[in-house]
């Protein structure tokens, strides 16, 4: 695995076998704030064009919905923090990177800003009650999900205890309701890991001299 800063975003997927978009606490145009946004979404318009398996994680979901006719708009909604319940559509059902979870699960939320209207001909495969758009697929090969799948309860211990407090939030509820919930929430976050982990591989079969994988944010 290459894991990549912002700053040095390739703006094509060429010579590897899978893009990984992270996370980040800016819209996916806030091009004056982080100028490698307009490489990071060439970057997932070709990896979608080129059949480059993606996942886009939080900003990264946002930053595949923009590039790809999608909109996102910032503090939509009621935003999400901790461990909140996803919910499957039914095209989940069909999908490679949802195949084997439950209809429900556990996942850490962290975002206020939301995708409001998904990219011509995208699949929507999962939704919450705060965020419709949960989970979605471009093309054949690309995902975007705004929940954090990468994180375990743990990761609340570093959120400021004081910024939720002005909005009305408990980081200790949080973290305790986080901590009840991580066995599910990790059985379902391995799969969703080990499924796209599946797709990269058979992909990659076609072209082992591919580098293993790319991480943006």
């Amino acid at each position: 695995m290459v894991e990549v800063p912002g700053a040095s975003t390739p703006a094509s997927p060429a010579g590897y076998d899978a893009v990984v978009l992270l996370g980040g606490g800016f819209l996916p145009d806030a091009d004056d704030h982080a100028p490698w946004l307009p490489a990071e979404r060439e970057l997932a318009r070709r990896a979608v064009a080129d059949g480059v398996p993606l996942l886009g994680i939080c900003l990264g979901a946002q930053v595949l919905a923009l590039a790809t006719g999608g909109t996102v708009r910032g503090a939509y909604g009621r935003p999400e923090r901790g461990s909140r319940t996803v919910s499957l559509n039914p095209a989940a059902a069909e999908d490679a990177l949802f195949a084997g979870l439950p209809g429900e699960f556990r996942v850490i939320q962290n975002h206020r800003d939301q995708i409001t209207a998904l990219p011509p001909g995208a699949a929507l495969l999962a939704g919450s009650a705060a965020c419709p758009v949960q989970g979605f697929r471009v093309g054949r090969r690309a995902w975007g999900v705004q929940f954090h799948p990468e994180a375990g309860a743990d990761r609340l211990a570093g959120w400021d205890e004081a910024a939720l407090a002005d909005a009305g939030l408990d980081l200790r509820a949080l973290r305790a309701e986080a901590e009840r919930a991580e066995p599910e929430s990790a059985r379902s976050t391995r799969r969703l890991a080990v499924n796209f982990a599946e797709v990269v591989r058979r992909n990659a079969r076609a072209d082992p001299d591919l580098v293993p994988a790319v991480g943006g944010s």
